[in-house]
């Protein structure tokens, strides 16, 4: 006899998620609202990571930050021309905000054009 409840299978079980119920919910989803919030979840975890949030220095790891950064700028890169300036304006706000707090927070810092996303932005003039 099995401990699992004929009720639960093991694909919908608490500790493993329904990957059936999750395609079908994304695929609703429009391609632009993905892309947003993918931009979105990596600036803020930049943020966190150059220190930006309420706890400052506890998070800070601007190693991280850079490849967050970069990928962000990346991101923005790609869907330049899938996404309205509507959604990519204050995207682009965003990262340049990130581009120069990181600039600010480094010790030695990058020669303009190899900061973190200036490969794709251009180079970022503090």
């Amino acid at each position: 006899m099995s401990d699992t409840p004929a009720s639960e299978t093991p694909e919908t079980t608490p500790d493993s998620p329904d990957f059936d119920a999750m395609a079908r919910d994304i695929a609703e989803v429009p391609a632009v609202e993905v892309i947003v919030t993918v931009a979105v979840n990596l600036m803020s975890a930049a943020a966190v990571k150059l220190g930006l949030t309420e706890e400052g220095d506890q998070h800070k790891d601007l190693d991280e930050a850079r490849k967050l950064v970069h990928a962000l700028a990346g991101l923005l890169d790609a869907s330049t021309t899938e996404i309205s300036s509507f959604h990519a304006a204050p995207l682009r706000d965003g990262l340049k905000s990130l581009q120069l707090a990181f600039r600010e927070a480094s010790l030695v810092p990058d020669e303009p054009g190899q900061g973190p996303g200036e490969k794709y932005t251009g180079p970022l003039y503090a």
